[in-house]
């Protein structure tokens, strides 16, 4: 009987082992996820960076500008510019328009990526309204700017140095704004 009683313990304590393992690992997936992007490019995520390089190539490359809304938000959002042409390594400068349709103050938040997604990797941004939050005040305009470069070192990439023509796509979700969030967390909560 103790044999039994032990041998179904071990299996017990084995399950425990297994769901504790598979619940720290999905919840350490998204954050890894968001690095390995953020470090290979993956999925057209582009980089960050504090500066342009410190040499611009005598090639250019096609930057195409593309936004998006999700339904949720009564936002107009577009690209104020189609297209630019710049450079390779060059400090970049577009503006992209946002109008809040509706009567009531509203937040949103803009993803973004890079299409070719090889390009992701080499598409680094040194300023952009999609770092944060953005609240827009009923039927209030304004203009948001992102500073841009493509790295050089994209011509000696094998797999990338074809690339030309790059769409930068930014899609706003409406959000909570942050400190609303903490206002209403129950006492205790707040992170």
């Amino acid at each position: 009987m103790s044999r039994q009683m032990s041998r179904e313990g071990r299996t017990a304590a084995m399950l425990v082992g297994i769901l504790v393992t598979m619940g720290a690992l999905a919840w350490a997936a998204v954050p890894f996820y968001d690095w390995f992007c953020r470090t290979t490019g993956f999925a057209g995520t582009t980089q960050v960076a504090a500066a342009t390089p410190d040499h611009v190539l005598n090639e250019t490359v096609r930057v195409r500008f593309d936004a998006n809304v999700d339904k949720n938000l009564e936002w107009t959002f577009r690209p104020m510019q189609t297209s630019m042409e710049l450079k390779i390594g060059e400090d970049g400068l577009a503006f992209y328009e946002a109008i809040n349709n509706s009567d009531v103050p509203i937040t949103g938040t803009a993803s973004y990526n890079v299409a070719p997604e090889v390009a992701g990797y080499y598409f680094s941004k040194i300023e952009c309204f999609c770092f944060t939050e953005q609240t827009l005040q009923p039927g209030e305009r304004i203009e948001m700017p992102v500073s841009f470069f493509v790295d050089p070192d994209l011509v000696k990439d094998r797999d990338a140095s074809w690339v030309r023509d790059i769409t930068l796509s930014y899609t706003f979700h409406r959000t909570e704004p942050k400190q609303a969030a903490l206002d209403a967390a129950p006492a205790g909560n707040v992170n």
